[in-house]
């Protein structure tokens, strides 16, 4: 029994003996591939010289939330940037460089950064990062201002948004991207929390739709030219032209309107007849028998018309957008928005 106990120790020794080598193989930095001729591609075209230490090894574990900060390396192969068939695919070193320090390093210690990196904690500048990605987009019409634009002049970078190596980016999709904007939009959250809102939330409508984030001639990064051109892309009712038109209407939409959210319904700053009141006088009222504090008196109108006072404009002036409605007594437009 001793003999045999003797025999299986021996064994158990060799046996640690024999795998001390691969253990240590397992800690020695892998053997880097970028001047093997025989390296085999794994996604890109070239990326053997990347992927030769850069694969599945790097999927991150852990919590979903991990998984967006750190994607896999090799999650590109999912995405257009990723999509081999197409000539205008870029390589691994298009972005990144040809990052020579970085993919020659030998020993155990963390080796050098690449020429460009893209990580949040990035030293590459915003505009060496953007170039980057400009050398490819720069052809595309909706990013034809971004130089010169908010988001440029204030270094944001494309990385800001967009997640290069994720299969899924959030920008892309209605129902996240939202969430993307209001990492900076802090004030536009908020406002999307109102009764009175554009369906955001819900993904019927997003941001997008209404700016340009890579620059645009228009105000506030608006898509359009201007506010108006914009909101008549989607509500081309209120377009005109109207034999009456009202002019805050041709002038500019977000005079009257927030379209990131309000209070007050049909998206109004504030609602009648207070919004009104900014422009027009009450109708024989005081403002503190429209806000309540007083009884409201009955007054008589145009044409020996008896209204109460305090009532919404909006009870007779029904097409406030403009009207082609004819006009009996009075060329005035306003009175005859109805």
């Amino acid at each position: 029994m001793r003999f045999v106990r003797e025999i299986l120790t021996c064994c158990a020794v060799i046996g640690i003996l024999a795998a001390t080598p691969a253990l240590a193989a397992a800690d020695a930095p892998k053997k880097l591939l970028a001047a093997d001729p025989n390296a085999k591609d794994l996604l890109l075209k070239g990326d053997a010289k990347c992927t030769g230490c850069h694969d599945e090894a790097d999927e991150p574990t852990g919590a979903a939330t991990m998984l967006e900060l750190n994607p896999s390396v090799l999650a590109i192969g999912k995405t257009r940037h990723g999509a081999v068939a197409d000539k205008r695919t870029p390589t691994c070193t298009d972005c990144h460089g040809e990052s020579e320090k970085h993919r020659l390093h030998k020993g155990s210690d963390k080796p050098p950064a690449v020429d460009r990196s893209f990580r949040k904690k990035s030293t590459t500048s915003a505009d060496a990062r953007n170039d980057t990605c400009m050398t490819c987009h720069q052809k595309d019409s909706k990013r034809s201002h971004w130089a010169g634009s908010t988001h440029q002049t204030r270094d944001v970078a494309c990385n800001s948004c967009h997640q290069v190596h994720a299969a899924k980016d959030k920008v892309r999709n209605k129902l996240t991207q939202a969430e993307v904007c209001f990492t900076c939009h802090k004030e536009q959250r908020s406002q999307y929390q109102r009764p009175s809102r554009h369906p955001i939330l819900e993904g019927k409508v997003t941001c997008s739709d209404c700016h340009n984030v890579h620059g645009s001639i228009g105000p506030k990064l608006v898509k359009r030219d201007s506010t108006n051109e914009t909101c008549y892309t989607c509500h081309m009712e209120k377009r005109g032209p109207f034999v009456r038109p009202h002019e805050p209407v041709n002038e500019d939409c977000s005079i009257c309107h927030n379209p990131h959210g309000t209070t007050a319904e049909f998206l109004l700053k504030q609602r009648p007849p207070f919004l009104c009141n900014e422009c027009h006088s009450p109708h024989g009222g005081a403002l503190p028998a429209l806000a309540g504090q007083l009884p409201a008196p009955t007054s008589v109108g145009r044409n020996t018309v008896t209204y109460t006072q305090g009532r919404g404009c909006v009870n007779c002036h029904t097409q406030v957008h403009g009207s082609n409605n004819p006009s009996p007594s009075n060329p005035n437009p306003q009175y005859f928005l109805r």
